[in-house]
């Protein structure tokens, strides 16, 4: 009889994601176990305790997912995953907290899918500003609208803080070509004068970019929120949009809604839990192998 796929769930919350469990089961796990309040230290000994249990036949039909709300938390964990492993007692681990990689993917691949279909360009030399953007979803497509080219700029109601997620991208994972700075919400409209796309990325239900805002950018070209709770993050922008005319747009933007985004977030986040049952080598999964996908199958 083979052995059932079980994976383990790790998050440093309180209480594990409904949403991940949902996902998991969906994509062929046969067993969700969480475990809750999970520190940086305490990641190697459930690694080994796991690996070490089922033989090597039973580690390729073992999994790790890492959640939390925290993005250097969350590839800090992962990094320690894959230091925990005694090959070949080696299991895949797939890092998405509360979801952020995923959605980064989707939000940042359907922008770029914009660009092509509506203005023929790309996200190469594009300035990109990310509204809401000190969290784990504007900080993630922040580093991945970098790595594809763009200059990026990371929105916050607090310079400082901006600035600290800003550095932490540019320097932890791998934009330092593109670079990428953080402003204050006080100066948005500066930054909005020669944005070419805008991100909204703030908490639900706060509107960060309004028909004011849309008519003093003059060279905008796409606006994705990822905020499906009324009112919009964006105004005018529907939850349905995908490549819909911007209302007040001076200069023909096109707007992509939140249940865009999260199609593409649902199908990649579905794809990489498959893959890990799939695979007969360990896989360390993240933001950029959900933005490849994306970016092939979105």
């Amino acid at each position: 009889m083979k052995k059932p796929y079980v994976l383990h769930l790790i998050t440093p919350d309180k209480n594990a994601s409904p949403f991940d469990v949902n996902m998991a089961y969906d994509a062929g796990w046969d067993a969700v176990m969480p475990y809750l309040n999970v520190e940086l230290d305490d990641v190697a000994a459930l690694i080994q305790d796991a690996i070490f249990s089922r033989g090597p036949k039973g580690v390729k039909r073992t999994g790790v997912f890492i959640g939390g709300r925290d993005m250097q938390l969350a590839m800090d964990m992962l990094e320690n995953a894959r230091d925990a492993m005694v090959p070949p007692f080696e299991v895949s681990v797939f890092a998405d907290p509360s979801g952020a990689f995923t959605t980064a993917a989707g939000l940042v691949a359907a922008a770029a899918t914009q660009l092509a279909k509506s203005h023929d360009t790309n996200l190469e030399g594009k300035r990109v500003v990310v509204l809401g953007g000190t969290g784990p979803v504007g900080a993630s497509a922040a580093v991945l609208a970098a790595q594809a080219g763009a200059e990026v700029v990371i929105m916050g109601r607090q310079k400082d803080k901006a600035d600290r997620v800003a550095a932490l991208c540019s320097h932890s994972y791998g934009a330092n070509l593109s670079g990428i700075k953080g402003d204050a919400n006080d100066h948005k409209t500066d930054q909005l004068k020669d944005a070419d796309v805008v991100f909204a990325t703030a908490k639900a239900g706060v509107q960060v970019l309004n028909a004011e805002d849309i008519a003093a950018a003059k060279v905008l070209k796409v606006v994705a929120d990822v905020n499906a709770v009324p009112p919009a993050g964006i105004e005018g922008v529907d939850v349905q949009d995908n490549g819909a005319p911007l209302a007040g747009s001076q200069s023909g933007a096109v707007s992509i809604g939140a249940l865009t985004v999260g199609n593409v977030k649902y199908q990649a986040q579905h794809h990489l839990f498959q893959q890990m049952k799939e695979s007969d080598e360990p896989l360390y999964l993240h933001f950029q192998h959900a933005f490849d996908w994306a970016m092939e199958n979105g």
